[in-house]
């Protein structure tokens, strides 16, 4: 379930294409708001002509290009010159996205660094052959179905909750490959049908280990082509795989910039204790480089890391003072200096100025901490200057010379403006601001931001709140919350937003940050650990109910939707809270963590064993005898990631406990959502007509 930027690039695709199938359902063209929307929504998103630029340097530092209404743009900087070279030229992501592993998989395949090489995996084993296919052979045999060994390929949670698309690293001299080895042999097992609309339908059958049950041991192989010799790399001390201890997990594998030695993170099963290590190609033995405790929640299972041109140094990031910082490194593990020590987070390393010792990375230092801004500090943790206006959020893009940053600045209600700074930040060119001039002519209303307390009683958080065009301030409009709510992320944002198209049908829509919410520290976030479905929605509903008092709104008449976590959300929302809540749809949602993956759920709920009563208090089946507004579950039958029995769980309580609500199938479809326009029927059905 992680959000990682694959999967917030499908959720935009989803969102684009759920647009354009919204005039699908028949009823929602009599319906209240039908007309409306028609005219208004198609025109909202491309109502602002963005300042925004997206630049790309040139060696010298002098000059970059850019793309802007449909042209290709050059600027010179020396002498503030810009021409037009021609059409604007743009990537072709539908070819990246087409040559990209399927969600939770890895590459079959890699060709060695110095192109004469293939390795790839076929029936769970290793093979090599050239580049062309020619002279292929088998470096692993073991591998078959009825061992359940596997080689060169890793299970699915792997690449959901660790990210790892890759399952086989090259040497940088291309003499040497590891890969992974599994054994899935007492792994449960889950069974996702496909096909089931055809004649004959098929089985997926996948190693999903889930909450409370067995890991998969998992190894680290490497093979040396010159010598022919395959060696286990010990990732363990010598010690055999023991589920809990380090080396439960092994992932985010790399070669150091020389080749001498391979890295990987390894973590315990609570994933409490995280270290970067690194190992001998040759003997197999490794070592600990870096380690990370946190032992009241969960590390950080994938720091920042930044290897330096010397090859010798690194930047890492680390939450070990409370809040994401940078420390500067060398690989036999010695802490050179910290770098910064904030209490706010840094966000991401920018660039580093290795000639004059100056790292340029961006931090939460603004007005909030969403308005991201631009800091410089010396290698010896000196010098730290904020190089931004702390009034805006900033993208910033630094020239390969260190004397210019181009710097999109915009906040929520403020659209994005182009400057170029020198070095120090000091305004050299105003180069572009937005045009909004179609925003003002449909009459469309900027998104507000609301604070409010949490149900802690004491911690400030954010919302927001998106109107219709045609917003009479003396009418009443009911509410729809669209959150996806997991922890650390962020529904409140300072990049500028237009308004959700559902307003256009005459609902208000709201954002609500709870203390999920990314960036704030680790001591707010710990206070979700151990606590999903609980600690997020009650203060989601504060969010809600800070709202009362605004004579348009109408109390009596709230929604919430949501997709996988975002789905339990809606669900949760509409169960634990029925007077704040009186509608949901929940899609693909986990309704017992027990049922979802142990990488993802017991790092943020522990393991259950330690916190059975968490368990319990999260399981949506609990609440089942509280419906009393309008419920809509919706799932993939072809669901491997939040499987089926999810929904089917609650809907079997639901019927338990004789309680009325609407089941929508997605007919051979996965990890997904109910098209809008069924979901906007349902709510106009229950909040607008039969009000």
């Amino acid at each position: 379930m992680q959000f990682s930027n694959y999967l917030k690039n499908l959720f935009l695709l989803t969102v684009v294409l759920s647009v354009n199938v919204l005039f699908a359902q028949d009823k929602l063209k009599s319906m209240p708001g039908y007309e409306r929307y028609s005219k208004i929504a198609p025109q909202i998103r491309g109502s602002v002509k963005s300042g925004a630029i997206d630049a790309e340097w040139h060696p010298n530092g002098n000059s970059f290009e850019y793309n802007k209404d449909g042209k290709r743009f050059l600027y010179d900087i020396s002498i503030h010159e810009k021409n037009e070279i021609g059409d604007a030229v743009y990537p072709d992501w539908r070819a990246r996205w087409a040559n990209r592993p399927q969600r939770g998989r890895q590459y079959a395949s890699a060709d060695s660094p110095d192109g004469k090489l293939t390795a790839f995996t076929k029936d769970r084993n290793m093979y090599l052959s050239d580049i062309d296919g020619n002279n292929t052979i088998a470096i692993t045999t073991e591998g078959n179905e009825e061992n359940q060994i596997k080689y060169g390929i890793a299970t699915w949670v792997y690449g959901e909750e660790l990210s790892q698309n890759t399952a086989m690293w090259w040497s940088p001299d291309s003499k040497k490959i590891a890969f992974y080895r599994f054994d899935e042999k007492e792994a449960k097992k889950y069974y996702v049908l496909y096909n089931q609309t055809k004649i004959q339908d098929s089985v997926e059958i996948e190693a999903y280990p889930k909450v409370g049950a067995k890991n998969l041991p998992v190894d680290l192989m490497m093979y040396d082509l010159e010598t022919k010799k395959m060696i286990t790399l010990d990732t363990r001390d010598g010690k055999p795989f023991v589920d809990g201890e380090l080396g439960t997990y092994l992932y985010d594998i790399s070669w150091t910039p020389d080749g001498k030695e391979l890295l990987y993170h390894s973590t315990n099963r609570k994933q409490n204790i995280m270290e970067l290590r690194a190992a001998d190609p040759v003997t197999g033995k490794s070592r600990t480089v870096v380690r990370e405790e946190w032992l009241l929640s969960f590390t950080e299972n994938s720091p920042e890391m930044h290897i330096l041109k010397d090859g010798k140094r690194f930047i890492w990031a680390s939450e070990r003072n409370g809040f994401n910082n940078y420390y500067l490194y060398d690989f036999n593990g010695k802490l050179i200096n910290t770098l910064t020590n904030h209490n706010f987070e840094v966000s991401g390393i920018v660039d580093v100025d290795e000639k004059r010792g100056v790292l340029y990375y961006m931090a939460r230092s603004g007005e909030n901490h969403m308005k991201m801004q631009l800091h410089k500090v010396k290698l010896n943790g000196k010098g730290d200057v904020r190089l931004t206006d702390p009034k805006y959020h900033h993208n910033v893009s630094i020239s390969p010379n260190f004397k210019y940053i181009i710097d999109v600045s915009q906040t929520h209600n403020i659209p994005p403006f182009t400057n170029i700074l020198n070095i120090k930040g000091k305004l050299i060119k105003k180069l572009y601001k937005s045009d909004m001039t179609n925003f003002e002519k449909l009459g469309l209303k900027k998104v507000e931001v609301f604070t409010f307390t949490s149900a802690d009683g004491k911690t400030e958080l954010h919302g927001m709140l998106h109107f219709p065009s045609n917003f009479d301030p003396n009418k009443k409009y009911p509410l729809l919350l669209s959150n996806y709510g997991g922890p650390a992320t962020n529904a409140f944002r300072e990049t500028f937003r237009t308004p959700d198209e559902l307003t256009e049908f005459g609902f208000l829509v709201a954002n609500i940050d709870g203390r999920n919410v990314k960036g704030r520290g680790k001591k707010l976030l710990d206070q979700l650990y151990g606590n999903l479905t609980i600690v997020e929605q009650d203060d989601f509903a504060e969010g809600i109910k800070s709202l009362y008092d605004r004579p348009y709104f109408d109390k009596t008449r709230v929604g919430v939707f949501g997709t996988s976590y975002g789905g339990t959300t809606a669900a949760a929302s509409l169960l634990r809270f029925p007077d704040v809540y009186h509608a949901a749809v929940a899609n693909s949602a986990v309704t017992d963590w027990r049922n979802y993956d142990n990488i993802y759920t017991e790092r943020y709920m522990n393991t259950l064993e330690d916190n059975k009563a968490g368990y319990d208090a999260a399981s949506l089946m609990t609440y089942a005898p509280n419906l009393k507004g309008e419920l809509m579950i919706f799932f993939g039958t072809n669901d491997n990631n939040v499987h089926p029995a999810n929904s089917l769980q609650l809907i079997k309580a639901l019927q338990k406990a004789g309680k009325s609500f609407e089941v929508q199938v997605g007919p051979d479809q996965g990890h997904t959502a109910v098209n809008r326009a069924r979901m906007m029927e349902f709510f106009i059905e229950h909040l607008v007509m039969d009000k």
